[in-house]
């Protein structure tokens, strides 16, 4: 069975370790997904930057929030999930740290779980 391709959008500021984990986890024998890597800060010009995340989000199967603290509020997240929703691509949201709660979650941004490897496996099968 072909793996499905996930985009990940995190707060890359404060979020990024979390980011690195999934991606390590993606290269478990057992996992059912692989990465559409497009990390980047939004400092390359605006039209740019659009242009390179609409084409990688349009690769992907599935778009993950990766939920933080701050993601709700970072503008290059908000902008990634509304080029992932002019796409229709399929969006859930993951919470990033144990202490993280379902306040976190980006309004419109898709259902709301556990970061734990079997939700992984489950919901990205």
């Amino acid at each position: 069975m072909a793996k499905k391709r996930v985009f990940i959008s995190y707060d890359y500021d404060h979020d990024k370790g979390m980011k690195e984990l999934v991606s390590g986890q993606a290269k478990k024998p057992d996992s059912p997904y692989e990465i559409i890597d497009f990390s980047t800060k939004l400092s390359t010009p605006e039209k740019d930057w659009i242009e390179k995340a609409r084409k990688a989000i349009s690769q992907a199967d599935v778009f993950m929030l990766m939920l933080g603290p701050k993601t709700k509020k970072t503008a290059g997240v908000l902008k990634e999930l509304k080029i992932a929703t002019e796409l229709k691509i399929m969006t859930i949201q993951i919470i990033g740290y144990k202490f993280g709660t379902e306040d976190w979650a980006v309004p419109g941004g898709g259902n709301v779980y556990k970061w734990d490897w079997e939700n992984l496996k489950k919901l990205l099968s």
